[in-house]
């Protein structure tokens, strides 16, 4: 039997060690790419909106919102349909080691 490219996924978890490795440093640090005027900023320099529920971070340029993260009691949701991209540098990742 020919092996079929759908038997060489794995799921979901097998990348937990990779994606905990880009979500523990300084998140104002990283850089986002508008997906409205392609403008690449540090989430720092995002324009914030607050709620009670969360945050709302817009571009600077455009004003195009690049994150909403809502606290949703005990689940957090972030939708970064806004970022085109993500750029997490390792210098600001913290390791504990």
């Amino acid at each position: 039997m020919a092996m079929d490219e759908r038997d060489l996924h794995l799921d979901g978890n097998a990348a937990a060690g990779l994606l905990s490795e880009f979500f523990r440093g300084d998140p104002t640090m990283t850089e986002s790419a508008c997906a409205g005027c392609g403008a690449v900023v540090a989430v720092g320099a995002l324009l914030a909106y607050g709620a009670p529920m969360g945050m709302i971070l817009r571009c600077p340029r455009c004003e195009a919102i690049h994150i909403r993260a809502v606290d949703a009691g005990g689940r957090f949701v972030i939708d970064l349909r806004g970022s085109r991209c993500l750029w997490i540098s390792d210098a600001n990742l913290v390791r504990q080691e």
